[in-house]
């Protein structure tokens, strides 16, 4: 853990059970084992995103304070979403229903390529159900590399 204090956006959905609890108890894990939760998005329902389900997505997104590195970060939200009931994560792009599911967006201006966690998220651009909400609690953020804002990001796939 370093001394620093790292800036970090997250998204979370759920699509299973009771969405706006799940969503809340993960939060409140995060922020009593990662950092302090300094904005958060609303909660949006959107529809699901590369597969099938007659279950609507909650999804928000927020911001946190935290001394904590990625990878750190990565390994305790994995543990969060176990503790909440996910029982598998999607590979291969096969995605399923699910309890919770919490994503590392952007981690201070770092870009981070690993086997197990790219950062700025590498589909963030193109999905709707992560710059929406983001866009309501950082809308001037601009992500590594890239030249629009989340606002203007948000606009272009709208």
């Amino acid at each position: 853990m370093s001394e620093m204090v790292h800036k970090v956006f997250l998204s979370l959905g759920s699509n299973k059970g009771r969405r706006q609890t799940n969503l809340n108890r993960a939060i409140e894990q995060i922020s009593y084992r990662i950092g302090s939760v300094v904005s958060q998005s609303d909660f949006f329902v959107t529809e699901p995103v590369g597969f099938k389900s007659k279950h609507l997505f909650y999804n928000i997104a927020i911001c946190i304070e935290s001394k904590l590195d990625a990878t750190e970060i990565l390994e305790i939200t994995q543990e969060i979403e176990k503790e909440l009931g996910r029982k598998q994560k999607s590979t291969n792009g096969i995605y399923h229903d699910r309890v919770i599911d919490i994503d590392i967006l952007l981690y201070d201006d770092c870009i981070i390529n690993q086997p197990d966690l790219i950062i700025p998220h590498p589909r963030m651009k193109e999905r709707g159900f992560v710059l929406q909400p983001l866009a309501q609690i950082a809308p001037d953020l601009i992500i590594p590399n890239e030249t629009k804002t989340i606002a203007e990001l948000l606009a272009d796939i709208c």
